[in-house]
């Protein structure tokens, strides 16, 4: 009896070590220059997705504070875009995760806005060959697009999850900005598609999340040009030009007259921030403007050249490399913000995110728009333009949000789609979204009941989230009460 008792010991140790032997080594014990004692656990380190070909993909997980229950909190997945530009330097450096850089290019402050206080967040630098991903195989830096991406992230998924078995059945949503407005649907309707058929299924998908979001060239290039006329940044002869140069059909391979109406738009903007145009641009500005790459001809790959030159600094530290258990294969480059190979040599890129819109609203999955009005690369008429083009019926029209006294967001309510539009000034972009989302996104199953309400700033918008459902509950009550 006691001998089978031990045997049955071991067979459940191995099974153990088996699942949680891989995440373990990732665990993260300490970041140089981190803040002590922050209360969270964090992991990161490489999946292969590509044995033959040698791709791996760098992750970060960083959970909920434990004080949070971790274990009881979703999992989202957050991809930056570009194409070729890393999760790891925006997403979780600058834009959602609990760190900030310091000037030092050393030390770390936390991030009070951080979306890890709602959720487990997962970063992953995608595709091979952006930050500190890699393939062994060359030629796939320069046949990389987003059929690929979007397989070898769903890859990525699979085998992750059985790295960290835990996380399996737990409610899972899918969040970007920028060019991920192409990775997030294409990744949400592989998973999506995958999981018919299967009860009970492993990646337990409930909806995406896009700001921002390059979604329908058409519209995004429309929705570009007349935000840029109609903000003043570019004079009517060359929005006659773009309108009249540019095939508005495609983003691809634009035309040599289109090239210089561009060069135009760009001179006639100046220097100023594209991603928040009432921001004073950093004076360091040599790296930033507008340089004619990427998906869109006009968009830079990065936002702030002073943050970026931070983390250029602190991620390409030996001691911070090794702590993050990254760059274990001794690349022959150093670790940037963005690839210029994969992002220039992108191969395929659909015309159009709707189909998968459409696809996955009818399948019931949720899904949220959000759009700064301060964002000139993929601005807010080029969201409405899109989102218009899916013809929804709108549920609950546009209204206004206050922020004492003073209106900071409209909402609108289109059947599953949830849009939001954000008034924005003196504060870039997607940093602002972190402020308004931290304590909006409530609202969005994946967070609610995560925050307390007395311990966070701006706590106003989840007051108002919760005041607007039970207003709808009194209406839906008063209308039984008059019914009988």
């Amino acid at each position: 009896m006691g001998e089978s008792r031990s045997i049955g010991f071991f067979f459940l140790l191995l099974i153990f070590s088996t699942c949680f032997g891989d995440q373990t080594l990732d665990k993260i014990t300490e970041l140089p220059g981190q803040p002590k004692n922050v209360g969270f656990n964090q992991y990161s380190g490489y999946v292969t997705v590509n044995q033959q070909a040698g791709r791996a993909l760098f992750y970060w997980l960083i959970e909920s504070p434990v004080s949070r229950k971790p274990e009881s909190r979703p999992l989202v997945l957050w991809l930056n875009g570009g194409p070729g530009c890393s999760s790891i330097a925006y997403g979780a450096a600058e834009e959602i995760g609990p760190f900030r850089i310091r000037p030092d290019g050393k030390t770390l402050y936390l991030n009070r806005y951080a979306w890890n206080n709602l959720a487990n967040v997962l970063f992953l630098e995608s595709p091979a060959g952006v930050g500190f991903s890699y393939t062994n195989t060359t030629s796939d830096l320069y046949t990389t697009g987003d059929k690929r991406t979007a397989e070898d992230a769903y890859v990525f998924l699979v085998n992750w999850f059985e790295r960290f078995p835990q996380y399996k059945h737990r409610d899972f949503y899918i969040a970007g900005e920028s060019y991920a407005g192409h990775y997030v649907p294409q990744l949400s309707q592989l998973v999506y598609e995958r999981n018919k058929g299967v009860q009970n299924p492993v990646i337990n998908f409930k909806g995406f999340l896009v700001g921002n979001a390059v979604t329908d060239d058409y519209h995004d290039f429309i929705g570009t040009f007349e935000y840029w006329w109609t903000h003043g940044l570019i004079s009517d002869s060359t929005y006659r030009s773009l309108r009249v140069a540019c095939d508005l059909g495609s983003s691809t391979h634009p035309s040599l007259q289109c090239m210089n109406a561009l060069r135009a738009a760009q001179i006639e903007q100046g220097n100023i921030d594209p991603y928040s145009i009432f921001t004073q641009p950093c004076k360091d500005t040599s790296t930033l403007r507008h340089n004619m790459r990427g998906h869109y001809p006009w968009m830079s790959r990065a936002y702030d050249p002073c943050t970026e030159r931070y983390s250029k600094v602190y991620f390409n530290r030996l001691e911070v490399q090794k702590a993050l258990h990254a760059n274990v294969t001794a690349l022959s480059y150093p670790w940037q913000t963005c690839s210029d190979i994969v992002g220039n040599y992108w191969t395929d890129a659909p015309l159009s995110m709707l189909p998968i819109y459409k696809e996955l609203i009818a399948a019931g999955l949720r899904i949220w728009v959000y759009s700064g009005d301060t964002d000139a690369v993929v601005p807010v008429t080029a969201t409405r333009y899109s989102i218009d083009a899916l013809k929804l019926p709108t549920v609950i029209n546009w209204y206004p949000w206050y922020d004492n006294g003073k209106v900071s967001t409209y909402i609108i309510i289109i059947i599953i789609i949830i849009i939001i539009w954000l008034k924005i000034h003196l504060l870039r972009i997607i940093t602002y979204l972190i402020y308004f989302f931290i304590h909006t996104i409530k609202n969005f199953d994946f967070f609610s009941g995560l925050l307390e309400l007395d311990t966070i700033r701006y706590n106003h918008y989840i007051i108002l989230l919760l005041s607007w459902k039970i207003r709808l509950r009194k209406k839906q009550d008063e209308g039984k009460r008059k019914e009988i």
